[in-house]
């Protein structure tokens, strides 16, 4: 069993976390056996958080969030162990019935691409009055039209009026994946689960999205888990960020300690995969090799045959680290990190590894 991180209440005055997940694990039923693909992960979330879940394709960033609604097809997909508490109550042990009044009411998902969670022969308005109206039998057409214009104006689509009685192939994809916020936000819920929402949309408009995010954040006091591969993207969008590896949490804290001075070596090669504006030219570093099979998992720390700290350590390959305190609230699964504590961060030392420019986002 893993180790458990403090609760933000710890640093938060004693306010209960809105969420809290406890060694939760998944695994899918393959040909050949069992893929474990999370394994073990606890976390909090504080109310009115922007939690950053950040790692590679295969990390087991979506599989995770998509367990806590239960919204992994079972079978192949089983939840083998954990609880997943909504302000006190565990989602896992609800029934489906039960559960149904949580999706989408007190918690929404915002899916990677638009177009394929978009009903193509319903307006784009009578999909979001539809979600209103489900969780509220009560709720006039009427009433629900006019929530569903409001929601369309606050997510920034032009014309909310007109575009409430098009449809989806008449949104340009910006405008679609503006639509699905509108869409998650329709029942006011106090958790907001955005999955990939900017991977299919060019730059300028991913910083949009990004900044509607944040406006939805102070506006509407809701919490956000921003699922991402694009360890860049949470730079300036996240209050804390998670970073996942080969299905475990292997570093967390709050953005500015990771940034400048990241414990984990996966996490400093993310970062250091990022494009910067003082560095010199030529080819970006990558990390070598590629994620392990989880089927079943590798022996001992998952991401020591691709780290350069472990160099054939044996611990490193016969024993698996748990999620150690590195102090103000930051916690890392490395067996050796303290020898990166005094390291200079990828980049220039002392400075952020990504800002705006360096994404290359216009603004």
């Amino acid at each position: 069993m893993g180790a458990s991180v403090p609760t933000p209440a710890d640093a938060a005055g004693g306010a209960a976390p809105l969420l809290s997940v406890r060694n939760l694990s998944v695994e899918f039923q393959v040909e050949g056996g069992q893929v474990q693909a999370v394994r073990d992960i606890s976390f909090d979330l504080r109310p009115g958080e922007i939690l950053g879940l950040v790692g590679e394709s295969g990390s087991g960033k979506s599989v995770s969030m998509s367990s806590l609604l239960r919204l992994n097809p079972s079978p192949p997909a089983r939840i083998t162990g954990g609880s997943v508490l909504f302000q006190g109550t565990d989602l896992l042990a609800l029934s489906e019935r039960q559960l149904r009044r949580f999706r989408g009411r007190e918690i929404a998902m915002v899916f990677q691409d638009p177009a394929m969670s978009l009903n193509p022969v319903q307006t784009v308005g009578s999909q979001i009055t539809e979600a209103m109206q489900v969780h509220d039998r009560g709720l006039s057409r009427r009433d629900a039209r006019a929530r569903a214009i409001e929601l369309l104006d606050l997510v920034g689509v032009p014309a909310p009026t007109v575009r409430y009685s098009q449809y989806p192939h008449e949104f340009s994809g910006g405008m679609r994946q503006r639509a699905m916020i509108a869409m998650a936000l329709s029942n006011r819920p106090k958790l907001l689960i955005a999955d990939e929402p900017t991977t299919a949309l060019d730059v300028t408009v991913q910083a949009q999205i990004l900044d509607l995010l944040q406006d939805i954040q102070r506006e509407e006091q809701v919490s956000i888990i921003l699922i991402t591969h694009d360890i860049g993207i949470i730079a300036e969008v996240a209050d804390r960020v998670l970073v996942m590896y080969a299905g475990k949490v292997v570093e967390t804290a709050g953005v500015g300690p990771l940034f400048e001075t990241p414990l984990h070596p996966y996490t400093r090669g993310l970062l250091a995969s990022l494009p910067r504006l003082d560095a010199p030219g030529g080819d970006l570093p990558s990390i070598p090799g590629q994620p392990p099979s989880l089927n079943p998992p590798p022996s001992g720390c998952a991401f020591h045959p691709r780290c350069s700290l472990s160099a054939g350590r044996e611990r490193c390959r016969t024993e698996l680290p748990d999620l150690a305190d590195a102090g103000g609230q930051h916690h890392v699964a490395c067996h050796f990190f303290a020898e990166l504590r005094d390291s200079a961060p990828p980049g220039a030392a002392g400075e952020p590894a990504a800002t705006d420019m360096d994404r290359g986002y216009a603004r």
